[in-house]
């Protein structure tokens, strides 16, 4: 039986870091909307955190990884969609369904968000060309997971990656195409019709092909 002192520790430990991690990404995000991302360096973070760059290494490996960070919290939402999606629902199904429920709450990560906070974050990352470059890593990431699901169900490997890269890829874009709207002017209320119309049309796009190849969940 493990000791409880050490469980205890541990779990200390851990919130610890956590708090350190957010601390750092927090006082980053501050800096690059006040100053602009390429005007802020490492060293600049680090002294504003009261920490060392390589302890602020530690936690991340790249100066955009203080912006990207949070995304990886989404790393795994394509591939969790599809992995417990209903009986008789085919992937593209399911991940067309979710986007619209994350549509209709105005969730930050379809771009349909007119929060200020979460204007100016889009904002930085969608102007930032080495946030950009930086980005393709964790969409890399997310591909990769949701092709793993494919395949446990016995989608052949190339098919799978095709058709990850493809959801992957749509999710990305309207919400790209969402935030355009909002930061024009349009309110998310405003702008929440066209941004439907757009998810039923790229997914039916996405399902007249993928959902050939793709299997349905069985009952």
């Amino acid at each position: 039986m493990e000791n409880t002192t050490d469980l205890r520790t541990t779990g200390l430990r851990e919130s610890k870091k956590l708090r350190t991690r957010r601390q750092l990404a927090g006082t980053a995000l501050e800096l690059f909307l006040e100053r602009g991302f390429d005007a802020v360096s490492v060293a600049d973070v680090a002294a504003a955190a009261e920490v060392s760059k390589p302890t602020l290494f530690r936690y991340f490996p790249s100066k955009e990884d203080l912006v990207l960070d949070r995304f990886a919290d989404h790393q795994d939402e394509a591939a969790r969609i599809v992995r417990d999606r209903a009986a008789g629902q085919t992937p593209v199904g399911a991940v067309r369904a979710h986007f619209l429920a994350a549509l209709a709450e105005r969730d930050p990560i379809t771009g349909l968000c007119d929060h200020p906070n979460v204007l100016a974050f889009e904002g930085l990352v969608y102007s930032t060309a080495s946030l950009q470059t930086r980005l393709a890593h964790y969409t890399a990431r997310e591909v990769e997971l949701l092709a793993g699901v494919l395949e446990a169900e016995s989608v052949d490997p190339l098919a799978a990656r095709l058709a990850a890269m493809h959801l992957v890829a749509v999710r990305h874009e309207l919400g790209r195409e969402n935030w355009r709207r909002i930061d024009s002017g349009l309110t998310a209320d405003e702008a929440h019709p066209a941004a439907v119309a757009d998810a039923d049309r790229a997914f039916t796009m996405l399902a007249s092909g993928l959902d050939q190849a793709l299997p349905i969940r069985p009952s």
